[in-house]
């Protein structure tokens, strides 16, 4: 199937979004699942309604354009009335056809128009057939809204079609992400959730780095969930987290099953971006000057959470770093011994929806960095206040 060719075509692009179960194949169009009335007044839900493409080159991408001809054909019974009369208003007298890689007609259609797209001809010869189906079933409808497998034709990053974007109308933004490589170094409590969000964007590639099991506490801090017998494989957080996201990413995903540390960073040669979601002092000196060497824009992120009288309280923060604007760092970022900082994360306060929280300021940051987000306050540090609610956004570029 080309998905592709859908994706570029308005009209079949609408139809896929309104739910069409949509196959091209061998210069066809196949609008399948159409339910039907047949001779013996009954409802049938397999019905095939096939038109000839015509295609056209745009920006040197194919795409259909208006059709050149009124005629459709049809795969299964022929449609009747409510009664199992047969619809004649657009019979015709051709004999079945083969068309190839298993396209067949066993009924011709012609009902003159001149249709404006593709869209506008599947949909009039649809009202009139599952118009008599809805007589007998009223809930019956061509929009099954399937989903879409991709392959490798496809060259898709995905095992199957973004809808959500398709049906919004942001593809051209997500293509603004298409050739980033982005690392996540921890995926603990925000940085799993960082690559939640990543992972369901159009990015080439995400390195995951981290060196820690998978334990009962991380169950409660990631996204998703996890049965007991996942959690007794004792697995690491990397491959756990891989295991999850190449259920949808068909590539891209990178795994490295060890922590970032100045022996290994030529892991991250060839990166445009990276999210730091780690306590460790001394390792994270030496990755943000990696970064800094190699003019990579970064995200450092954290928080720091206390018990009061009245609840927990504390700040969750972001601190971004561009080749634009580095002057911030050593007063934003903590860059503590290791034991100080390991010290502090092991009796740290995380709380999910503030690690979600954490991630999805960061990645917003970042999308708008890119361009994918319009940015007007170019801040480098924002800072989330729990017990008040109030953002802060200071050192503006």
């Amino acid at each position: 199937m080309s998905h592709r060719l859908i994706a570029r075509s308005p009209d079949l692009l609408a139809m896929r979004n309104d739910g069409y179960n949509l196959e091209i194949r061998n210069g066809y169009l196949l609008v399948k699942d159409v339910p039907y009335v047949t001779a013996s007044a009954t409802a049938r839900h397999d019905g095939i309604l096939i038109a000839k493409l015509d295609t056209q080159v745009v920006d040197g991408h194919e795409q259909t354009r208006k059709p050149d001809s009124h005629v459709a054909y049809w795969t299964g019974e022929h449609p009747c009335y409510a009664d199992g009369s047969k619809l004649r208003s657009f019979e015709n007298p051709s004999e079945a056809q083969d068309f190839g890689s298993g396209v067949r007609a066993d009924f011709t259609f012609s009902a003159c128009n001149s249709y404006r797209d593709y869209e506008h001809k599947m949909l009039g010869y649809l009202g009139w057939i599952v118009g008599e189906a809805r007589k007998l079933h009223p809930e019956a409808t061509p929009q099954t809204h399937p989903i879409y497998a991709t392959d490798e034709e496809d060259d898709d990053i995905f095992h199957y079609i973004d809808t959500a974007s398709s049906r919004v109308h942001i593809g051209a933004d997500n293509e603004k992400l298409e050739n980033h490589r982005v690392a996540i170094i921890g995926v603990g409590g925000t940085g799993s959730y960082v690559l939640d969000l990543i992972a369901k964007t159009r990015v080439a590639e995400i390195r995951l780095f981290d060196g820690d099991k998978f334990d009962t506490h991380n169950a409660f801090r990631a996204p998703g969930a996890w049965s007991l017998a996942e959690l007794e494989a004792k697995k690491s957080k990397v491959e756990n987290l891989f295991d999850i996201y190449s259920k949808l990413r068909r590539k891209g995903l990178v795994k490295h099953d060890a922590p970032l540390t100045s022996d290994n960073l030529h892991l991250l040669e060839g990166i445009t971006f990276a999210f730091i979601c780690m306590d460790n002092g001394k390792a994270k000196r030496a990755i943000v000057d990696w970064l800094i060497t190699n003019d990579v824009a970064f995200i450092e992120v954290g928080m720091g959470i206390i018990r009061a009288p009245t609840g927990l309280q504390g700040i969750v923060r972001v601190v971004s770093s561009t080749p634009e604007k580095r002057d911030h760092i050593d007063s934003r970022i903590s860059f503590g011994t290791d034991d100080e900082a390991e010290n502090e994360y092991s009796t740290n306060i995380q709380v999910a929806e503030l690690n979600s929280l954490n991630a999805a300021l960061a990645v917003i940051r970042w999308k708008r960095t890119i361009g994918f987000y319009r940015d007007a306050g170019r801040e480098y540090s924002t800072t989330y206040q729990i017990a008040t609610g109030e953002l802060c956004n200071e050192e503006r570029a």
